[in-house]
């Protein structure tokens, strides 16, 4: 992964390990979050383990240990955070002042006031994201509502339970060799709501060995690209 787009360090997966209550990336806008329950991430009873936002970057404030960023979206402002690893500032997102970018992360209050902390940040390189970003969000608040209605919901999750990660970024993976990208597209061209499945993937890349194949997964889930959906054998991109 390029260091530029930022990577889903250790100190940022375990800061938010105690308050990822459900899975998968859910499209919201920053008013949305900012109304959000403490510690949750959540829309109609469901809970998600990471929300995905597209803002215009205000304002940037570099210290030693984090980075923060003001975002702004037709419905308002958040801060959102992140967290250096020592001062390594040449590792921050390749982010630019009064420019879109998309954000991943989980929330956090602090002095009353809700915070994003970021996970990943990627610059908007083409303006349909922006547009295509709030069609998703409608299609997350209406899909989230009917599911509840139809009683699959009452704060529980389960396989059927849509999913909204189907949030794209047209920016290219860097860092990845031939079979991690092939693996990489194969996942992200999966349009079904629990993702691709470790058996099916094994099927299609059968030139690949279990524990390469398992290797090549890990790796991708540590770097941030993927995740894993309803268990730990089905994965969903990120990107």
């Amino acid at each position: 992964m390029n260091d530029s787009f930022g990577d889903f360090n250790a100190t940022q997966t375990a800061g938010a390990a105690s308050e990822q209550k459900g899975e998968g990336i859910i499209p919201m806008l920053i008013k949305q979050i900012l109304l959000l329950p403490e510690g949750n991430i959540e829309l109609f009873g469901m809970h998600y383990a990471m929300t995905t936002v597209v803002a215009i970057v205000r304002n940037i404030e570099t210290s030693s240990t984090k980075i923060t960023y003001t975002l702004e979206d037709h419905t308002g402002r958040i801060d959102a955070h992140y967290w250096l690893e020592e001062g390594d500032t040449h590792k921050a997102p390749d982010v630019m002042l009064n420019n879109y970018v998309r954000v991943y992360g989980t929330t956090r209050s602090q002095g009353g006031q809700k915070t994003l902390m970021v996970f990943k940040a990627l610059p908007v390189l083409d303006p349909n994201e922006i547009t295509t970003h709030l069609l998703e969000v409608l299609n997350a608040r209406y899909k989230a509502e009917a599911y509840q209605q139809k009683g699959g919901s009452s704060g529980q999750q389960n396989s059927t339970m849509p999913d909204f990660s189907a949030s794209q970024s047209n920016a290219l993976v860097n860092g990845l060799d031939a079979k991690q990208q092939a693996v990489f597209q194969a996942i992200k061209v999966n349009v079904s709501e629990e993702g691709i499945s470790r058996k099916e993937l094994k099927s299609k890349f059968s030139h690949i060995s279990d524990s390469e194949l398992n290797n090549i997964l890990e790796f991708m889930i540590s770097e941030g690209h993927i995740y894993s959906s309803i268990d730990a054998d089905h994965f969903i991109c990120t990107m």
